[in-house]
């Protein structure tokens, strides 16, 4: 892939955070997922770029757009599987919540693991730990590693949980270690992100949480050196046959490679919200601000970007709310 396609790439999650922000605590959660949505689809149409949707907002017949299968780009330029999440944390922008994001993921054609909608069962870590978690171990045991790992002790870990019914054991084991626990209510891409940095104050991810985005996720933490365990938890007679139908192993620990292969994949976001790591939108008058992440797996690369958009001379898809 060229490396240009990047900065490319950036102005798809810019443009669905600038457009879904509008409806930041008015409690309309589809309303702005589809202005994210909407968004993204229209610029995808500029990208230099043979896309097909790998993972997104539904099958063919569940989503207008952005759906499993759909083709993107100009139809020019490097051939590559897209994975998109146009507002990850609907619920969060509806309430006004953290760390809501527009994000995507881009690698080879052929090289995403074409996620099923369902949930996966998940550990994450930065660079530090990569090698020293197994997602079959005890908590205690993968809280021990790590500490180890970042050379603190294991009073000082600190452990993000998505804040649900089914994760009481887990958060239970996590605090008789002595850990520290940030619960959060949805968003855990933004949650496996936040281990590779250390202004986050996050070292490991617990739990489960969407497949898909435990792909995104994946593209990510290989950008950033980092490491993300997955397995597949159907819960039903449909979800176990969908995945028989695509080859994978229900029980099968789902390693990097298996969720992103190549040594070349691209992982953009913006900030929708305020979080940890990303500001979110602000609307100034005349103009907005947005606040992006852009890595590539190759390369290494990180770079924070700081947009600054005329909200009268941008598209009419950024005004309509």
């Amino acid at each position: 892939m060229e490396r240009s396609l990047s900065m490319e790439l950036v102005r798809v999650t810019e443009a669905a955070a600038l457009n879904s922000a509008r409806w930041m605590g008015r409690g309309l959660k589809n309303e702005a997922d589809d202005a994210a949505t909407s968004a993204m689809r229209t610029v995808f149409d500029t990208i230099p770029m043979q896309g097909v949707v790998v993972i997104g907002e539904g099958e063919m017949d569940e989503a207008p757009m952005l759906y499993i299968g759909e083709e993107l780009g100009t139809g020019t330029g490097p051939a590559v599987d897209v994975a998109v999440d146009p507002l990850e944390g609907t619920n969060i922008v509806a309430s006004g919540g953290w760390n809501a994001l527009a994000v995507l993921a881009v690698a080879d054609r052929g090289n995403l693991l074409h996620a099923p909608d369902m949930y996966m069962e998940k550990i994450a870590v930065g660079p530090e730990a990569v090698g020293q978690i197994d997602i079959d171990a005890p908590i205690i045991d993968n809280l021990r590693a790590v500490a180890k790992a970042k050379n603190k002790d294991i009073g000082d870990v600190v452990a993000t949980v998505l804040h649900r019914d089914r994760h009481a054991k887990i958060i239970q084991e996590i605090r008789d270690a002595g850990a520290r626990i940030k619960l959060i209510n949805d968003g855990d891409v933004a949650g496996a992100i936040n281990t590779a940095f250390d202004d986050t104050g996050v070292d490991i991810l617990f739990g489960s949480g969407g497949a898909p985005e435990g792909v995104i996720s994946a593209v990510g933490l290989k950008c950033l050196g980092g490491e993300i365990q997955g397995r597949l938890v159907p819960s039903n007679d449909t979800e176990i046959e969908r995945c028989h139908k695509m080859g994978i192993e229900i029980e099968k620990v789902l390693r990097m490679e298996d969720l992103v292969k190549g040594d070349d994949a691209i992982f953009a976001a913006t900030g929708v919200t305020d979080g940890e790591l990303l500001k979110g939108v602000q609307f100034k008058g005349a103009y907005g601000s947005t606040h992006s992440l852009v890595m590539r797996a190759k390369s290494g690369t990180v770079r924070f970007v700081e947009g600054r958009h005329s909200l009268q001379k941008k598209p009419h898809y950024v005004m309509e709310y």
